[in-house]
């Protein structure tokens, strides 16, 4: 069986015959290399994503001292402060203030009002495409969509979203396990400047309000819902960051699934109707997120064994997405699996808040693909990003004959 290691080249390739090996080891394994305890079954995972015992930060409750925490460096501090007054590393009744606030731009309605506008700018990329007789399916769709969506929402003037993909990716390039000191000083460099960035347009939309959710924050700010502007940065960065990730890598890890499994492939260009649970299969099956990360702030018992607290907790998504225990046949691609409860959009209060927006997004472009591009073939074996944790594709190199 294959080792869990997430710095092995093969165990990227392929992490889930390593899943299926933890799986069956036990509920909880200790593993040193990063001093987390893994969950890989997907009913604990499910279960500890409400656990209140356990949080995304010890901050609110304890100092890092007190926590048996070492505080991280000093050289890290600007990524440290963006990442933390974001609603996913926060904690009620912080999170709770905040996330009230933005849950008013991602409503049914709201979210419903965008679908026309998603689904002409699918169009558009993948007439783009076409019209080019194929390219990058990454650069070409899965990035500009999701980016350009949220963009919009926050009220980025098109002009200026050429470096937010970029400061994205370096942010995200924390999130992975024992990040290397080159890799925190993009991300710390990134934080800075995009930081810098939307505290100028919050300043800007301070005097000229327009009918986006900056403006809108601004607002509720000034009728009593207070947001400091740290708050507002953070969250900014956090819904541009978590607003198109997991929709990109959802997208290629998908198509490139699809390709490895023409019959699957073939049978939903036959069948349009498809779409919809094809979107839930393919996120189940190569899940974006792989592991979500939860602190112990008071000791929880896991199948006999003890947590302390100020112990860290790894949720194997990808895991608890290929767990027989849920899953029938967890490893078979299956586009009419009509019982998918996977957990790639997280669950309980830190459930993705744009999760409907999500599943509109990779659906439209999904749909215009099958549409407009029927003969959408694989024009070479794609690259997989040497990252665990936000697991992706270099690039998706596609040909329409």
């Amino acid at each position: 069986m294959a080792a869990f290691d997430p710095w092995d080249p093969a165990f990227l390739a392929d992490p889930y015959p390593a899943y299926a090996e933890l799986r069956a080891n036990g509920r909880v394994q200790y593993f040193e290399p990063t001093n987390q305890w893994l969950v890989p079954h997907h009913a604990d995972v499910s279960a500890l994503l409400r656990e209140r015992r356990l949080g995304r930060t010890y901050q609110h409750r304890f100092t890092h001292e007190d926590f048996g925490r070492t505080a991280p460096p000093a050289a890290h501090e600007p990524f440290h402060t963006l990442n933390d007054h974001g609603m996913l590393d926060l904690e009620p009744p912080d999170h709770t203030r905040i996330r009230r606030l933005v849950s008013k731009a991602f409503t049914p309605r709201t979210v419903e009002q965008l679908r026309p506008y998603v689904t002409r700018l699918a169009g558009e990329l993948v007439d783009r495409l076409v019209a080019e007789g194929g390219g990058d399916l990454l650069t070409d769709v899965a990035e500009p969509l999701p980016v350009a969506v949220i963009a919009e929402m926050l009220g980025i003037p098109e002009a200026d979203r050429a470096p937010l993909r970029p400061w994205s990716a370096d942010i995200c390039g924390m999130y992975e396990l024992n990040p290397r000191e080159d890799v925190a000083a993009r991300a710390v460099r990134a934080s800075v400047e995009f930081s810098d960035y939307l505290r100028e347009l919050i300043a800007e939309r301070r005097k000229n309000p327009g009918d986006d959710l900056i403006s809108g924050l601004i607002a509720a700010h000034d009728e009593g819902d207070r947001l400091t502007e740290q708050e507002m940065i953070s969250t900014c960065v956090l819904l541009l960051n978590a607003g198109h990730e997991a929709t990109v890598n959802a997208t290629v890890n998908g198509w490139w699934a699809l390709f490895r499994n023409p019959d699957q492939l073939a049978e939903l260009r036959a069948d349009h109707s498809l779409v919809p649970r094809a979107v839930e299969e393919l996120m189940r099956y190569d899940t974006p997120l792989q592991l979500f990360e939860r602190w112990v702030l008071d000791e929880i018992e896991i199948d006999g064994t003890t947590i302390p607290r100020g112990a860290e907790i790894a949720l194997l998504f990808g895991s608890a997405n290929h767990d027989p225990a849920t899953f029938p046949n967890p490893e078979r691609l299956d586009l009419t699996r009509a019982d998918n409860p996977h957990i790639s959009f997280s669950a309980g209060i830190h459930y993705c808040i744009g999760a409907p927006l999500a599943r509109i997004e990779l659906a439209a472009s999904m749909t215009a693909l099958l549409e407009k591009a029927p003969t959408l073939s694989l024009a070479q074996e794609p690259q997989r990003k040497p990252n665990f944790v936000i697991r992706g594709l270099e690039g998706l190199s596609v040909e329409v004959m």
